[in-house]
């Protein structure tokens, strides 16, 4: 099994001694440069970039702490920065207080828009509302990402909820046996599936119907926004429920499948600690007709 601490950011293929040689290379001889700045440099070096042309920088980070974790190279100290996908600071503030009840149905509230997080105020705004709101709270995303808020315009504009989009998970077999890849193809066409990491309608919204209503347009507007920030089509959408907690009606209503369930380890449990733990049940939602396949495609 390939993990991914062996595996070219590039071609999804196992690491050459050549390119593990000259990471070592740049560890050694940049020790002047922070983690994130060697990410960087290694990247460049090795033309680990996205389709849009950006650095895989974040995922190369991770990349040099497995093998500093594995003893194949020491990395500097860390900067006293939040780390992806930590916990972070939440702000507390009145934006994120309980607001007016709003009840109803949707059209009561018409129109919905879900609105791309861009600006520093608007990324407060999702941090705290999740964090404070969302019961897993909000951690720092791993790899792309795009967030957005949900705004209902009646009786006056107001936040309802928030929704956030990140890199999947590397390997999750009844989403994979779905697909059917092995792991080559896997690999190959990871980048067009996007996990929805984080769903919250707030708790003072009791909206019928709202939540399936703006899952139907966050995908939409993720079709077109993904490619446009980071150049690759968005093929397949992923998320995980937790039945203890929820049934996925929502998603269900929205026409997402329901696959199966999760072996329970979470996405960084590489050595199969944790299994069974806490199963989850996976919902994917094709964005085009034929996604199975064109995720088994060549190119």
């Amino acid at each position: 099994m390939v993990h991914r601490a062996n595996v070219d950011l590039a071609s999804g293929a196992p690491l050459d001694p050549t390119g593990l040689a000259l990471i070592r290379e740049v560890v050694e001889s940049c020790a002047g440069l922070s983690r994130k700045e060697l990410a960087q440099t290694v990247c460049e070096l090795l033309g680990w970039t996205r389709a849009s042309g950006r650095l895989k920088a974040l995922e190369c980070v991770q990349l040099l702490e497995q093998f500093e974790a594995t003893g194949v190279l020491v990395l500097p100290a860390k900067a006293r920065r939040r780390p992806v996908g930590s916990r972070t600071r939440v702000p507390v503030t009145a934006r994120g207080d309980r607001g007016p009840e709003l009840v109803g149905e949707v059209g009561e509230f018409e129109p919905i828009t879900v609105e791309t997080v861009e600006t520093p105020e608007q990324r407060l705004l999702f941090r705290e509302l999740v964090g404070r709101h969302h019961y897993l709270g909000y951690a720092v995303p791993f790899g792309a990402q795009l967030r957005y808020l949900v705004y209902v315009a009646r009786p006056a504009r107001a936040v309802a909820g928030c929704v956030q989009f990140s890199s999947p998970a590397w390997r999750m077999a009844v989403r994979d046996d779905w697909i059917g890849w092995d792991d080559a193809t896997r690999q190959r066409n990871l980048q067009r599936v996007v996990s929805n990491s984080r769903f919250l309608i707030l708790p003072w919204v009791r909206i019928r119907n709202l939540a399936s209503r703006v899952l139907a347009q966050a995908v939409r507007q993720l079709g077109a926004d993904w490619p446009r920030r980071y150049g690759v089509e968005v093929l397949l959408v992923e998320t995980l429920v937790d039945p203890r907690r929820y049934r996925g009606d929502c998603y269900r209503a929205a026409n997402w499948l329901r696959l199966g369930a999760t072996a329970g380890r979470g996405r960084m449990d590489r050595e199969h600690r944790r299994h069974g733990a806490a199963p989850k049940a996976v919902l994917v939602y094709p964005v085009v007709k034929d996604a199975a396949r064109r995720l088994c495609e060549d190119g």
